[in-house]
């Protein structure tokens, strides 16, 4: 079995601190994909020592975004960033890294992405939809290719109403706005990409992997689920379950977001 992780650490030195250590030493993910790493290389690499095979793509802004692949397994090959020509401009948020590997004989890609909340109405939702204009592209173009892959990450997007807790008070707000959740179902629907999380829990509410530290909302479930893993057709056959890692209480949460864990039969 194999094990692929998504989280958004909200800061890779703060998880750390948090606790996040101890969720790897726990559950002992093969991959990880990280979002929001807020560091260098440099700083990133003292996190993950022997053993570990890294690609990072940092955040335009000191602080801010950047994404990550940690692997157990040795990357065969690596890419960086989406092209400006399929419409990233130089002051995008949103991040993108994929990496190849074999295991156990069959060639898998995995990666990385962050696209980033966006305000309706304001520059950074044209920033938004120029991302997932070029996110859109390259998920085609990935999916005509066949064969394993998997995309995790915070796509800051709720697909449907299961997906967010206070659905009906979000209609107008970014995250859950028509124009963006059309988006996904273009994803799902013409190329095919599985959201594993909801094939395996079903028409649930949930399960939220994000919960804003204020107030009550984490004690509340109050969420939404942003984070996700999407496996070509071929690689979701051999998905075998999706877990979120929703931390046993408040204080023990090493992020704002829950890491999504998908166990592969590879």
């Amino acid at each position: 079995m194999f094990s692929i992780a998504t989280v958004n650490v909200n800061g890779i030195r703060a998880a750390f601190r948090r606790g996040m250590d101890a969720w790897i030493a726990t559950e002992q993910p093969d991959v990880i994909l990280l979002q929001e790493v807020r560091a260098t290389d440099e700083i990133l690499e003292s996190f993950f020592g022997d053993g570990w095979h890294l690609v990072h793509e940092e955040g335009a802004a000191k602080g801010r975004a950047g994404v990550a692949i940690a692997s157990r397994r040795p990357l065969q090959a690596v890419r960086i960033g989406i092209d400006a020509e399929t419409g990233r401009a130089e002051d995008q948020i949103g991040r993108w890294v994929e990496a190849d590997l074999e295991v156990d004989g069959t060639a898998l890609t995995v990666i990385s992405t962050y696209i980033h909340s966006g305000t309706a109405g304001t520059p950074s939702m044209d920033l938004k939809y120029a991302f997932l204009d070029a996110v859109t592209t390259r998920l085609g173009e990935v999916a005509d290719q066949g064969g394993c892959a998997v995309v995790g990450g915070d796509v800051n997007v709720a697909h449907r109403e299961l997906d967010i807790k206070n659905w009906k008070g979000n209609r107008k707000n970014s995250g859950f706005l028509p124009e963006e959740r059309a988006y996904l179902d273009r994803w799902f629907e013409e190329f095919g990409w599985v959201d594993l999380a909801r094939r395996f829990a079903g028409e649930v509410d949930g399960p939220y992997t994000w919960w804003s530290w204020r107030g009550k909302a984490f004690d509340n479930d109050s969420g939404w689920r942003i984070d996700y893993q999407l496996a070509t057709p071929e690689l979701a056959e051999r998905a075998k379950d999706a877990v979120v890692d929703r931390a046993a209480a408040y204080d023990q949460r090493f992020s704002d977001h829950a890491p999504l864990r998908v166990t592969y039969d590879l």
